[in-house]
């Protein structure tokens, strides 16, 4: 594994980009905790995170996208709900489950119908996937069923010599995982509360529940 440290955070950034172009995982900071990550289209990548997280694969991947335009990447439409969640919410901490489109792997899904997408608020976070080219797939840079991470310390301590390269920027700014809003049914479904309250999606959108 390679550590880098905050002295040239450009210098880090373009060689996580050419590890990650080229089938590597790599952690590194977004707005909300730290993130374990590669290419969507990575299979063997992806089988990585799951043994080094040590996570069940029946807990699907969610995927990060650089922008608004991007999410048609990885989705099969978006309906009007889910719509406006996205001009509302994202960028930002939240991830919505929507219509997984036809080039997300199964291993992302867990051989669902459905696909958990993100926005970060957070400049390296959308150098890192605009330099990759494609959309990224990844977890929250921990043991699974331990805390998240919210500094690159951390990370290197809990995953070691696991990972390609872990990128020091700091802690993470929010600190709090996002929160997960299922937008593919009548109404919306609030999955895991985290970083954007219950108590603020019930004003945004009424009937979620």
């Amino acid at each position: 594994m390679s550590y880098q440290n905050p002295t040239n955070i450009n210098v880090q950034i373009e060689k996580a980009i050419g590890i990650l172009k080229n089938g590597g995982i790599i952690a590194f900071p977004t707005d909300t905790v730290y993130c374990l990550a590669a290419r969507y289209d990575s299979i063997e990548s992806l089988k990585r995170i799951y043994e080094i997280k040590q996570r069940p694969h029946s807990l699907a991947l969610p995927v990060m996208v650089a922008d608004k335009e991007q999410i048609g990447q990885v989705v099969a439409y978006l309906s009007d709900m889910a719509l406006s969640f996205i001009h509302k919410y994202m960028p930002g901490p939240i991830t919505l489950i929507m219509p997984r489109g036809k080039y997300v792997n199964d291993i992302i899904t867990n051989g669902k119908e459905t696909v958990a997408v993100r926005i970060p608020e957070h400049k390296m976070t959308i150098d890192l996937i605009e330099g990759t080219g494609v959309p990224l797939a990844g977890t929250s840079a921990n043991i699974s069923g331990m805390p998240s991470n919210i500094s690159a310390e951390n990370v290197v301590k809990q995953l070691g010599n696991e990972v390609d390269l872990v990128i020091d920027g700091g802690e993470c700014p929010i600190g709090i995982v996002s929160t997960i809003v299922d937008v593919t049914g009548e109404f919306p479904v609030i999955l895991r509360e985290g970083a954007i309250t219950r108590s603020e999606l019930e004003i945004f959108y009424e009937g979620i529940k």
